[in-house]
């Protein structure tokens, strides 16, 4: 049977000890001690601090209703803008700490694939909070590793299907992407996408600007001559809110269809145009249907509440990982007749788990990878909730836009049809 828990059974939870678990408190540590992995510098902080923050509020939660079997949960922050090289360091020296309990890491996709094979060597119990790249169980087992959000498969095969829903007529595709493996990654699978759905549609540019760019003009020159009707974009952080800036007064979002991948966390901080799309990579919007049944509205009220703004993805994406990690601990102290497990047992029960998390279903395949639902929509308005949000939305399942484990994505993605989108829900369909 599957091993579920929500945000409503936490927030009932007491720290009350039975007679049992006494037994075996000696057994237990005096906290669980966490590094949890995010850009908190330059300008990647404008995604990795909403991630921080989400894990700050959840961690005061669990703490509130009791622990997690009541040990409570500390937290150690490490900055990836530090760079690979301090990032993978910062690892090393917190795992070998007998403090150290349990690892979230990473938000960039590079650091996870150098982390994941690190935490197999130490047996760490990793999870990747944000890293998307589908690279990361590709060509290797990572016992230890494990990833609740999905993939980049998954991800940008649902913008292509929505915009496609929504553009029908669409003749001629732009692309923006940062130039490293999250941005190359993204274009290939919206290539490959366009031509398994829509073939006769004409690739104009592919642009790969570097990361920490403060000037777009020159891609936006170019994009404007291009002429595309579809410009798709996975920039993010500063990088999305300094292209928008720029691109906005030059007409461009009125020429062409904007769909940014990771549009929703900076919706707040840019002055983002109605009709943009946009998603949370994999089901991180905290006012979808689904999220307000399963506590979401609480987590947002509280985060509101200590940062005086609303919950972005990356931080409801954080708080995600942090309800995997406590819900795989549940299922092992249970296994374990009630006494504190061992990395071994924990690891052992969150094979194959299936859990609530604060916005939908989650359950982790055979190699570890999660499957989520995908959410997309566009940037509107609606009447009684001040700023932006997503309207037009649409919920993609999460195993349906996910290849077979073990079958190339690629080779994967070649083999569909058009007749795939017309068996997918349509946009407008998830309010």
């Amino acid at each position: 049977m599957a091993h579920r828990t929500s945000i409503k059974t936490l927030l009932a939870a007491t720290a009350l000890v039975t007679s049992a678990s006494v037994a075996v408190a000696q057994d237990k540590p005096a906290s669980l001690d966490v590094g949890v992995f995010t850009f908190m510098s330059g300008p990647a902080a404008a995604y990795g601090m909403p991630g921080r923050q989400g894990a700050e509020v959840v961690i005061d939660m669990i703490n509130a209703a009791g622990g997690i079997d009541g040990v409570p949960i500390s937290a150690t922050f490490v900055d990836e803008g530090q760079g690979a090289e301090g990032v993978i360091s910062e690892y090393r020296r917190l795992a070998e700490e007998p403090e150290t309990d349990f690892m979230i890491a990473a938000l960039s996709s590079g650091n996870c694939l150098a982390l994941a094979p690190i935490a197999d060597q130490m047996e760490m119990p990793t999870v990747g909070w944000n890293c998307d790249s589908h690279q990361l169980f590709a060509d290797a087992e990572h016992p230890y590793f494990f990833r609740p959000n999905g993939n980049t498969i998954a991800e940008f095969m649902a913008y292509v299907i929505y915009f496609l829903d929504n553009n029908p007529d669409v003749e001629r595709v732009a692309i923006i992407n940062p130039d490293y493996s999250f941005g190359h990654d993204a274009a290939e699978i919206v290539k490959a996408s366009l031509a398994a759905f829509k073939p006769e549609v004409e690739i104009v540019a592919e642009l790969f600007p570097k990361l920490g760019s403060s000037t777009y003009q020159t891609e936006v020159s170019r994009l404007s001559a291009a002429r595309p009707d579809v410009i798709f974009s996975n920039l993010w952080g500063g990088d999305l809110e300094n292209f928008v800036r720029q691109a906005a007064p030059r007409g461009l979002f009125r020429q062409s269809q904007a769909v940014f991948a990771l549009g929703e966390s900076s919706m707040n901080n840019v002055d983002m145009p109605e009709g943009v799309i946009v998603g949370v990579l994999g089901d991180g919007w905290w006012r979808s249907p689904d999220a307000a049944e399963l506590g979401a509205p609480e987590f947002a009220e509280a985060y509101q509440t200590k940062f005086e703004k609303a919950p972005v993805f990356p931080a409801m994406k954080m708080a995600n990982a942090f309800m995997v990690m406590k819900a795989g601990y549940e299922k092992a102290i249970e296994a374990n007749g009630g006494a504190w497990p061992t990395d071994e047992q924990l690891t052992a029960a969150m094979e194959g788990m299936t859990i609530d998390t604060l916005t939908g279903s989650m359950t982790f395949r055979a190699d570890n990878d999660g499957i989520v639902d995908q959410v997309v929509g566009m940037v509107g308005s609606v009447e009684g909730i001040e700023g932006p949000v997503l309207t037009n939305m649409v919920r993609y399942d999460g195993d349906a836009v996910l290849p077979p484990e073990g079958e190339d994505p690629m080779a994967w993605i070649a083999s569909l049809t058009p007749d795939f989108i017309a068996a997918m829900p349509k946009p407008g369909s998830y309010e």
